[in-house]
């Protein structure tokens, strides 16, 4: 599948955007880039997701969040050096203005990537047929394409450089397409450097924020040196319970708990780490309804939102075909908060991180206007931008190379191999666990299995305590040969919880080191439980 038809480079006023109005579809992207105005990719170029997300004729605009802000995120103010960039567009203009050093010192003329092409993704495909692409110091000025290494490499603003921030955008209409109408994207560093900025734009010392009671474990340890605490809502097999969320916040008593009503949720929706749980559609309705009802602002941490997998038939059932389309894909993903937040409540997290490569560092936010450009803010006096050098290769892969077609057959491709990775963890399970201590629901999305231990049934559990048995479980599958993480290092409490449970994971061990580490494991726990 071919990519878009790129546009031509030319500088634009930071007002103009694109007129096109309807819903955008990956077959509809060529279109509308070849309507829109021209992009302006140069050095240090303002970017915003207004010069290329349809324009939302009939939507409401977010609400204000002022109230939520903290004083440190409404103190800050644009940063003077990058407002003189937009002169630089200025025709004849000399710039002796900017600490911009020239690309002539760059030690780097011409890069080269080999990539896949789709639909053929192996590691062998791509040393078969792979293509390489090239990005030069000066394709640009040389008219050979709308990014180099001279722009790439030097300062950009925090939003992201135009080129990516431009296949961000279109990438998160045509997924979620916000049912308000001043949503903006801003790339980042990733969602862990995203989370921590949003803590320090919404949160003050003594807060509690609100997440699931079994959570991604640096959410809570980025939030504690802030002073800020986290209360754990309680699960089920389908993730946070929209009751349990609703009694905590209506039942708050701020004497009680030396604190005022919290009203920041932090929630991984889709393969949750470490249970590796995803709330259904209905489910998540539920958690919005009640956010609404509380006037919650919303994190919503979505990492795994793309590994959502087929589902589980067990041992020796016949696969469930694949979707068949794109259109197929993106009607059987689960629909994200996002997509459903008519009031602009929701700060979504995006990631090429378990997708692509966790080096490349990039990710992005979505959220209201009033929201990123507070974020943009931050971002601009502390990580300032996105590594040039993922946001070339991130274009020439994404953009220029599979166009978002490539890119959702990708997705689609990962879908697929992560569904046998599950099959062949959640097979070895069945195989190999003792039944009588050891629980499990497959997981439908994520690279996490969540396995519970009956830990009342060890020989010593009326006088040893839980976390002491759950520190055996752990040293003795060391030593029997296998590595898995203790379920109480996810508590958002630090209570450790009543029921004990083992995270596993299935995404880079080998279909047959899978089975022989689960196996291990089967053997520790019968050697611990006397079975």
């Amino acid at each position: 599948m071919a990519p878009p038809t790129a546009i031509d480079l030319q500088s634009v006023s930071d007002t103009q955007v694109a007129t096109i109005s309807g819903p955008l579809s990956v077959n509809g992207v060529s279109a509308r880039r070849n309507k829109a105005p021209k992009m302006d990719g140069g050095l240090v170029a303002a970017s915003s997701s207004e010069m290329f997300k349809g324009p939302g004729y009939g939507k409401p605009k977010a609400k204000r969040w002022d109230h939520r802000l903290n004083e440190e995120s409404k103190s800050r103010k644009p940063t003077a050096i990058k407002g003189v960039a937009k002169y630089l567009k200025n025709p004849g203009i000399i710039s002796l203005g900017g600490g911009l050093p020239s690309s002539e010192y760059f030690p780097f003329e011409r890069i080269d990537i080999k990539v896949p092409v789709p639909p053929n993704f192996s590691e062998e495909d791509t040393k078969a047929s792979g293509v390489i692409t090239s990005i030069g110091k000066h394709d640009i000025a040389e008219g050979k394409g709308l990014f180099d290494i001279h722009v790439a490499l030097n300062y950009s603003q925090a939003t992201g450089t135009a080129q990516l921030l431009r296949f961000i955008t279109e990438h998160t209409e045509i997924v979620h397409n916000p049912p308000y109408r001043d949503w903006q994207c801003c790339a980042t560093i990733g969602s862990t450097s995203a989370l921590d900025m949003a803590y320090r734009m919404f949160t003050t010392r003594g807060d509690y924020i609100l997440s699931e009671e079994y959570t991604f474990a640096t959410a809570v340890e980025t939030a504690a040196p802030m002073g800020v605490r986290v209360i754990g809502v309680a699960m089920d097999a389908q993730g946070m319970l929209a009751t349990s969320l609703n009694d905590i916040l209506s039942t708050w008593d701020e004497a009680a708990r030396g604190a005022k009503k919290p009203w920041l949720l932090y929630t991984v929706p889709t393969g949750g780490n470490p249970t590796g749980a995803t709330q259904p559609e209905q489910r998540r309705r539920e958690i919005y309804r009640v956010a609404q009802k509380h006037d919650l602002y919303i994190l919503e941490d979505e990492p795994y939102y793309f590994l959502q997998m087929q589902p589980y038939t067990g041992p020796n059932a016949p696969d469930i075909p694949p979707p068949a389309s794109h259109a197929q894909f993106l009607k059987s993903i689960v629909p994200s908060l996002l997509s459903m937040d008519v009031d602009g409540r929701v700060m979504r997290m995006d990631s090429f991180s378990k997708v692509l490569a966790p080096g490349a560092r990039v990710g992005w936010i979505t959220a209201p206007e009033q929201i990123v450009e507070r974020f943009v803010r931050h971002q601009e006096v502390s990580t300032q931008s996105v590594s040039g050098f993922s946001q070339m290769a991130l274009y020439k892969l994404l953009d220029e190379t599979w166009g978002h077609a490539g890119y959702l057959d990708w997705l689609i491709n990962l879908r697929l191999e992560y569904t046998k990775r599950r099959d062949v963890i959640c097979h070895a399970c069945e195989e190999f666990l003792p039944s009588q201590v050891a629980s499990w629901n497959p997981p439908a999305a994520g690279m996490f299995h969540w396995i519970k231990i009956n830990w009342r049934l060890h020989p010593q559990a009326s006088s040893m305590p839980m976390l002491d048995i759950e520190d055996e479980v752990f040293h003795v599958a060391i030593e029997r040969g296998v590595l898995c993480t203790k379920g109480s290092w996810f508590r958002a409490e630090a209570d450790g919880g009543t029921d004990m449970f083992l995270r596993t994971t299935f995404a880079s061990a080998s279909a047959d080191n899978i089975q022989e580490a689960i196996r291990r494991l089967g053997e520790a726990l019968r050697a611990i439980f006397k079975l």
